[in-house]
C-alpha cells in the first residue's frame, strides 16, 4: 500500500493547506472557523507522521542517515507550523518560528525529492 509516496505527499500537501487557509481565517477574524481548521490540521499531522513513519521503516535501509535527518525535519516543520498558529493566534511574534519554518521546509522538501524515492528530475 505505502511502497510509494502518495499518501504522504498528499497529506503534507493537504496541511500545507489548511495552515494557509487558517491564517487567512484568523486574519479576517473568523475565530470559530479557525479553530475547527486548526483542529482539522492536527489530524493531518497525526496522518502526515503516520505515513512518515511507515515510508522510513520501509525504505531507511537505503540511506538511513538521509532518511533519518528527513524525519527530523518534517517533526520541525509540524512543530512550527503549530508554534506559528499558537502564537499568532494569541497575537505574539511568531518571526523567529517563521524563519524556522522555511528553512526546514525547504530542507526537508530538498531531501524528499533527492532520495530514492523522490522525483527522478532531481538526480
Amino acid at each position: 500500500m505505502l511502497d510509494n509516496t502518495h499518501a504522504h505527499i498528499a497529506t503534507w500537501a493537504i496541511a500545507l493547506i489548511l495552515f494557509v487557509v487558517a491564517l487567512f481565517l484568523h486574519k479576517s477574524g473568523n475565530k470559530k472557523a479557525t479553530k475547527i481548521v486548526h483542529m482539522v490540521l492536527r489530524l493531518f499531522y497525526l496522518l502526515i507522521i503516520a505515513t512518515g513513519a511507515i515510508l522510513f521503516a520501509r525504505h531507511s535501509s537505503i540511506d538511513a542517515m538521509l532518511y533519518g535527518m528527513k524525519f527530523l525535519g518534517g517533526l520541525v516543520v509540524i512543530s512550527m507550523i503549530e508554534m506559528i498558529l499558537v502564537k499568532t493566534v494569541k497575537g505574539k511574534r511568531a518571526g523567529v518560528f517563521w524563519v524556522i519554518f522555511i528553512v526546514a521546509l525547504a530542507a526537508t522538501f530538498f531531501l524528499g525529492v533527492k532520495l530514492p524515492l523522490g522525483w527522478w528530475w532531481i538526480k
